[in-house]
């Protein structure tokens, strides 16, 4: 039978070449380069940790900065507090009503000094000409002594607190004068 399969396999098709032996110097190589990999693996994940610690340091001190961000404040308010508690002590057992008004005043001017000492300023456009980003117009009046668009009365000073507006003026502001 000339025409019949082989069953012996072939030798060259299907052998694999034997395993190749590493050298030396190539498990060297890998030995290093893993150990290059444990301590890159070991600085990431210390560098993770770190990162984490300070993101939670720095909410905990947000928070902080928060709570406590006036008490710098308050305590140069403790004692106009104080003042007051003395003016109002005075005030019942005082019959002369100057010398209540006088004190009042003096801590009212205490008080004023405090919060400009904390960047707290006025804004009395009295006179100056209507701005939006610092005034609220509440009426238009006319005036033959006011120029249009200028403010006739401060109903309500305004604030800015660092050069940052908390509170605009409420004005009055002419229209010119009478048609």
């Amino acid at each position: 039978m000339s025409d019949s399969i082989p069953t012996e396999p072939n030798d060259t098709a299907q052998t694999t070449p034997p395993p190749a032996e590493t050298s030396p110097k190539l498990d060297d190589q890998i030995a290093a380069a893993k150990q290059e990999a444990a301590a890159s693996y070991d600085r990431y994940t210390r560098a993770v940790a770190d990162l984490e610690n300070f993101r939670k340091r720095t909410l905990r001190e947000k928070e902080e900065l928060r709570l406590y961000a006036l008490s710098g404040l308050l305590e140069d308010v403790i004692p106009i507090l104080d003042n007051l508690g003395l003016g109002l002590a005075a005030a019942k057992q005082q019959t002369d009503v100057k010398s209540i008004v006088d004190g009042v005043s003096l801590t009212l001017e205490q008080f004023k000094t405090t919060l400009v000492r904390h960047g707290l300023k006025e804004v009395n456009p009295a006179g100056q000409r209507f701005d939006p980003n610092f005034h609220e117009c509440i009426s238009h009046q006319p005036s033959a002594e006011v120029g249009e668009e200028h403010v006739i009365q401060v109903v309500r000073l305004g604030y800015t607190l660092n050069s940052r507006l908390l509170r605009p003026a409420s004005v009055i502001v002419s229209s010119g004068p009478a048609q």
